[in-house]
């Protein structure tokens, strides 16, 4: 090896791009994990949205979902990180700052072995995701520059304040949330749920008949959520180490678990094995597993997944059909159902079923926990007992905050553009909005379709084979 360091560039010392602390494994593995969250949402929600909606809407649904990846990256980095992870200003929030000079970025963060740059990436896809995922109770009808002007307002006083209060220095940051099932799922649910009460219905044809325009496709982006969901709750412990295996393994285990009782279900009351049924399942079971992915035993996250598989079907299938209040507002994909009702049911669950062992190896330290099981197991039930009223409080503040602070957004941009489009675009879908369509066939969502008394073109290799002249 030459000992002048020759081989390196001008000026670079050895030690300037791997520095003392850096694990490369740790490094190798959050990057990784963190494009693996982002491919969730870019192209694994573009497709899944894309050809979930009625053919005339699959354009401007994936669209929505692109334009707010792009959109929250830019916000993430001028000033959102830094109020959900920087400097405390009040006890919901930090301060607004920009997460891009190099002094920042290529730093040790906090007590890992990783650069903040890994962990800059990573939650601005996590904020990217939650803010797709809450459009997915908007699909079919949102003006789409009032979506352009509600996502950056969402992702600055929304998004931000329920990630410092629990993953930052906030106020509820004794809650057991290990990878967003309050922060992410729970807020995307409550959150998609009101904005779709401000926006109001669908057309009323699409309401009544919204079938997918591809569920082959749908399916693909299902894939790409399902397995991207290892990086997802992988990432959460921002190391490669045992928590790391173990979130990964509980968080497929529930998710098939949830599968298989959401579609034992739509088989027991409606005699039909749905595709799209069993999606809706796979959704509930990834999101109930996160908030507990690492710090819950495998036999526990089967359980959460057979409560993740039927409680949010009964909410969907039974409760929303018979409930005023459901049918008043038009959550077009059921993301409160799959989101916010099984964040919920995740966060409950994963403070009864958190192991002391997991939660010390997760934290550094016995500050969280123990779950209520093992409380009554070790004889301490007031800590138990302290620790589901936390996970109680946090899932009301997130509520209540996501409700509160979606209504005033949606008001506000209702001042400056229409929340829904006009009842001539929605006849039409993304011809009007876009000028562009999804496939070229004629049929729903065409501004001019072909007249019937049009002739129609016969090929060349017709002409010539039939002896037409045409």
């Amino acid at each position: 090896m030459d000992p002048n360091y020759s081989y390196l560039p001008q000026g670079l010392k050895p030690d300037e791009s791997t520095p003392h602390w850096l694990s490369k494994g740790d490094n190798a593995w959050e990057l990784t994990a963190a494009a693996m969250v982002g491919l969730q949402s870019v192209p694994g929600l573009v497709i899944l949205y894309g050809s979930m909606v009625k053919k005339k809407w699959a354009v401007n649904s994936a669209f929505m979902a692109l334009y707010a990846f792009a959109a929250v990256l830019i916000c993430w980095v001028l000033w959102a990180h830094r109020m959900a992870f920087g400097t405390h200003l009040i006890s919901i929030i930090g301060k607004p700052e920009q997460a891009m000079t190099q002094d920042f970025l290529l730093t040790k963060h906090s007590n890992y072995y990783i650069p903040t740059a890994d962990y800059v990436f990573y939650q601005f896809a996590f904020a990217a995701i939650t803010v797709i995922l809450l459009a997915g109770s908007l699909l079919g009808r949102m003006n789409f520059y009032a979506w352009m002007l509600f996502v950056p307002l969402w992702i600055t006083f929304s998004y931000t304040v329920g990630a410092y209060s629990i993953w930052g220095s906030g106020f509820l940051e004794s809650i057991i949330d290990f990878s967003g099932g309050y922060v992410i799922h729970l807020s995307s649910g409550v959150a998609g749920f009101t904005a779709a009460y401000w926006v109001g219905p669908r057309h009323s044809q699409d309401r009544q008949h919204f079938p997918p325009n591809n569920i082959i496709h749908m399916l693909g982006g299902a894939g790409f959520l399902w397995m991207g969901w290892t990086g997802f709750n992988g990432g959460s412990p921002l190391a490669s180490d045992l928590i790391t295996s173990l979130a990964i393994l509980n968080t497929h285990l529930c998710t098939a678990t949830s599968l298989l009782v959401w579609l034992s279900m739509d088989m027991i009351f409606y005699n039909k094995s749905s595709v799209i049924g069993a999606v809706q399942g796979m959704i509930t079971g990834l999101v109930c597993i996160t908030p507990g992915a690492g710090i819950v035993e495998s036999w526990a996250a089967i359980l959460m997944g057979i409560s993740s598989g039927s409680i949010p079907w009964f909410t969907m299938m039974v409760l929303h059909k018979k409930s005023a209040f459901f049918q008043k507002v038009d959550d077009t994909l059921g993301v409160f159902h799959t989101h916010a009702v099984a964040g919920l049911l995740g966060g409950i669950l994963s403070g009864f079923f958190a192991k002391p062992k997991l939660l010390r190896m997760f934290y550094g330290s016995d500050k969280y926990g123990p779950g209520f099981l093992y409380s009554i197991i070790d004889g301490d039930i007031k800590r138990g007992i302290r620790q589901m009223i936390y996970q109680l409080l946090g899932a009301a503040f997130i509520t209540i905050w996501n409700v509160t602070a979606t209504s005033l957004i949606c008001i506000f941009v209702s001042r400056i553009v229409e929340l829904r489009l006009h009842e001539d675009d929605l006849e039409i879908g993304d011809d009007a909005v876009h000028g562009e369509e999804a496939y070229a066939l004629w049929g729903d969502g065409e501004r001019d379709p072909p007249r019937f008394n049009r002739t129609p073109k016969i090929p060349s290799f017709c002409r010539r084979q039939y002896g037409t002249t045409q």
